[in-house]
């Protein structure tokens, strides 16, 4: 018999908005004026959860973001709060349900050959072209979930966790749309919880964590990094997923200014690459390797003042990447402009800007132009000079200025 997952959708929810325990929601409500004790909550993440009571609806939709039909309660026609219906945009609450025959086995397969095509895709394709197509597919197989049963539900429950993932990282890291992709990840956890994928939940917790981490938030980022941890431990998680972990936590700490524990993180993720596991890494974990490892390491080695050791990393993370490594390497190209100019090589460094501009004009990724801006900052003082004029001629190009101003 397959075990009881709960209500998973009212448990992802509360994960995602940091409510790390049953408790710790139940502490919330109590702020806002709800007595509710756990036992309650444990009811409601239970396989049939009760219909809270009206004057608990509209406090729990506000802590979790999430009208109730949406955290796993069967809410009858007239039930609804005010602020469940409100709450979020129609363009951000999903297609409406819609009833649909039972689906049959092929349901699943067919929909993972499109999120597997996606996942490819997504390093070619431009992110604007591919993302509504994501979001698409994803939006089909919600409406498709409820259709099917068993081993075809469960298949079909982690192809649409990883096409929630997909969409989430296209709105984070090539749009730069944190607030959209933290509700998309939650859609992502609770498809994760339906297909009972510890893996894939551990994958969406810890991108979770880049949101409050890019924000200087380290307790946020922290709180999604540990449930990230705990779900990595159901595993069996592979070296690299371990390693992947380390690279996050690494990236929250430098921004949040502990760069000393983000060189112990990267160091530790060196090791247990170097140690290996006998456990294969996961399909859709296409976004890691040692040397994007390397990278997140060079990066962390110049935000810490380490310039010579930062050069070596960076310029050897340009020599290994793929071919089809495009949108890293505007990201270690900036990194390189912005070690020359920290080291007063203000020429070597628009050059480095320069090159990745011209990379960003096929290849958009709003991550590597905040870097490349970034540096064009730091050039301030050399303005006026005929390289760094080229490399604003480039930026605000006609084809670029747009997005340049936008991110």
């Amino acid at each position: 018999m397959p075990r009881s997952t709960g209500n998973v959708r009212l448990r992802a929810a509360r994960q995602a908005a940091g409510y790390r325990s049953q408790q710790d929601l139940a502490n919330a409500l109590a702020a806002r004026g709800v007595t509710v004790g756990i036992r309650q909550v444990r009811r409601w993440e239970s396989d049939a959860p009760p219909l809270p009571q009206p004057d608990i609806r509209q406090a729990l939709s506000e802590l979790l973001g999430r009208p109730l039909d949406e955290l796993g309660f069967n809410v009858p026609p007239g039930a609804e709060t005010r602020t469940s219906t409100s709450l979020l945009a129609p363009a951000n609450r999903g297609p409406l349900r819609t009833p649909n025959a039972q689906q049959p086995a092929t349901a699943a397969t067919d929909f993972l050959a499109g999120t597997r095509a996606h996942r490819r895709l997504y390093w070619s394709v431009a992110p604007a072209t591919l993302h509504p197509a994501v979001a698409a597919h994803a939006a089909l197989g919600s409406q498709l979930l409820d259709a099917t049963t068993g081993r075809t539900r469960q298949l079909l429950a982690t192809a649409l966790a990883e096409s929630w993932l997909l969409a989430g990282r296209i709105e984070f890291f090539d749009l730069r749309e944190p607030d959209r992709a933290g509700d998309t990840w939650v859609r992502a956890l609770q498809a994760a919880g339906e297909a009972d994928d510890a893996l894939l939940g551990c994958a969406v917790l810890a991108h979770m964590a880049f949101i409050p981490g890019w924000d200087g938030d380290r307790d946020g980022a922290t709180e999604r990094m540990v449930a990230a941890r705990a779900y990595a431990r159901r595993g069996p998680a592979s070296a690299e997923l371990l390693a992947w972990l380390d690279a996050v936590e690494a990236e929250c700490a430098t921004r949040c200014g502990d760069t000393r524990a983000a060189l112990n993180l990267c160091s530790h993720g060196e090791d247990v690459l170097a140690t290996g596991s006998e456990h294969r890494s996961p399909e859709w974990l296409d976004w890691f390797s040692a040397v994007r490892l390397a990278a997140f390491k060079g990066h962390t080695q110049l935000a810490a003042g380490h310039l010579p050791q930062a050069r070596d990393t960076l310029l050897g993370v340009l020599a290994e990447l793929p071919e089809d490594s495009d949108k890293q390497r505007t990201v270690v190209l900036g990194d390189l402009a912005a070690v020359e100019v920290a080291a007063g090589r203000p020429e070597e460094a628009a050059r480095y800007a320069l090159k990745a501009l011209v990379l960003l004009e096929t290849h958009w990724y709003a991550t590597g132009l905040e870097r490349i801006r970034e540096v064009r900052r730091a050039l301030g003082p050399w303005q006026h000079e005929q390289y760094v004029r080229d490399l604003d001629d480039r930026l605000y190009g006609w084809g670029a200025v747009v997005n340049a101003l936008s991110c």
